[in-house]
């Protein structure tokens, strides 16, 4: 083992004289009694620690740990990772060059340790002027699986999944929000370990795997964000999902209520799911052990604690899954219901990037041109054959999506006004006949334009994130 941790320390000293960089991490591996071992570009120091009995810590016990110094190594940064707990494993990613590639993953023993290191050690400046970055990690064990055909029970495509890949673990199904009798089109498929989900990945590539004699589709879920237990502890809203479209919020109040009358503040009803918001939390918490599982209008919903997202937040995160599940406070658009949603439990969103700033729609889409050569074959398609990020306005985006749920197209109708300064000023209201009779029959934004296709473009995105 010494020979081992000796050649693995001497592997990177290409940056620091050879010499240097084999005394200092022989002389932490002595002082510590961990291992280090390289291989395929990283070099792990423990995994397990000496005298580690038992499994490896739960997921979420590991951080990512970026904007590390290329020239820095163990002896330097697992000295300053031991300050928020005992180190199970810790792998700094490695170039041939004898570099770091200026990130790592440390696995801590619990996860209070993994989050007390990403409050004390993010941002934390480990060299002059040289900051770190720390956060949580995802290893991630869930894939989504689309275009599954609507009819099929979990019990089904729990089987079918089991037979085609190895680790399964377990199957995540949602009823149609129309149809309850019907899935969504989708499923999630939770593995026993990240490399057995990668496998699986690898095996069920779009477009050679079939399921039932349909082409799948298959692609890592979206993560959930993580919110602290310091945080949860001071929820008082529920998050109900798999409510009836006909569902109105008066009859969710007034089932919130029945169990103790009075307690429900306020709800807020979108498409199949809803928040209700309580005036004390012990209140919240009594009520989604009591209601969980209970029909309303025929449906068996699902209540669990909202986990909250500061508006602050939500324009500066990325939309494709790094937003919290179940907020209200959740500005993505809404979930495509034909098999296209990776996110577990929310609305799903599409792949924009606000960059901290409120944006009126989608960002702009590449506009690359290319050479027409002589001789090119062009194939007729429809546009929505197409995928959302060929589409650069919200507009289209709304289009797309109503004809995925088999919805009329919407329909716009302009409105204007004329401001103090004496400018035109527009809006658009929504109508999506499909839908009406519920209790959203049109959708308007709450800010005007000064021209026609910014009225439409604010209503539509308006339209996209009220469905």
């Amino acid at each position: 083992m010494h020979e081992e941790n000796k050649a693995a320390a001497n592997g990177c000293g290409k940056i620091r004289s050879g010499t240097q960089n084999e005394a200092a991490l022989l002389a932490l591996m002595e002082k510590t009694g961990y291992s280090m071992v390289q291989e395929n570009g990283q070099r792990k120091f423990g995994g397990p620690p000496p005298g580690w009995e038992g499994p490896p810590p739960p997921r979420g016990c590991e951080v990512f740990v970026g904007k590390i110094p290329r020239d820095m190594y163990e002896d330097e940064l697992v000295p300053v990772f031991e300050r928020a707990g005992k180190i199970y494993e810790f792998r700094l990613m490695m170039e041939f060059s004898g570099e770091n590639r200026g990130y790592a993953f440390v696995m801590y023993t619990t996860k209070e340790e993994a989050q007390l290191a990403i409050k004390i050690l993010n941002n934390y400046e480990i060299r002059p002027g040289k900051c770190i970055g720390v956060c949580v990690s995802l290893d991630n064990c869930r894939l989504f699986i689309g275009a599954i055909p609507k009819e099929k029970k979990k019990e089904e495509i729990l089987s079918e999944m089991k037979k085609v890949t190895e680790g399964v673990v377990d199957v995540i199904v949602y009823p149609n929000a129309t149809d309850k009798t019907k899935n969504r089109g989708f499923a999630f498929v939770e593995y026993e370990s990240h490399r057995a989900a990668a496998m699986a990945r690898r095996k069920l590539i779009p477009g050679t795997f079939q399921l039932w004699g349909h082409t799948i589709q298959v692609d890592w879920a979206d993560p959930e964000k993580e919110v602290d237990e310091e945080t949860m502890q001071r929820v008082k809203v529920l998050y109900v999902r798999n409510l009836m479209i006909s569902t109105t919020e008066d009859t969710i109040k007034a089932e919130f209520n029945r169990f103790k009358p009075g307690v429900v503040e306020r709800v807020k009803k979108l498409r199949d799911y809803a928040f209700v918001h309580f005036f004390h939390r012990e209140d919240a918490v009594a009520a989604m052990s009591e209601m969980n599982g209970k029909c309303i209008d025929g449906a068996s919903i699902e209540v669990t604690l909202a986990k909250p997202v500061s508006k602050e937040s939500t324009w500066k995160q990325h939309f494709n899954g790094q937003m919290s599940p179940n907020s209200e406070n959740l500005l993505g658009f809404p979930n495509k219901e034909d098999g296209n949603q990776k996110s577990l439990g929310k609305p799903s969103s599409l792949p924009v990037r606000l960059n901290g700033q409120q944006s009126l729609g989608p960002p702009e889409a590449e506009r690359c041109t290319y050479p027409f050569f002589p001789g090119i074959k062009l194939t007729p398609i429809s546009m929505y054959s197409l995928k959302f990020n060929h589409f650069s306005s919200a507009a289209m985006h709304l289009d797309y999506f109503c004809n995925k749920n088999n919805w009329t197209p919407p329909e716009y109708y302009l409105y204007s006004t004329t401001s103090q300064d004496g400018k035109v000023l527009l809006v658009y209201k929504v109508l999506i006949p499909s839908i009406t009779g519920g209790s959203q029959t049109y959708f308007m934004p709450d800010k005007l334009c000064t021209t026609v296709e910014g009225a439409k473009e604010l209503a539509a995105q308006f339209t996209l994130l009220h469905l």
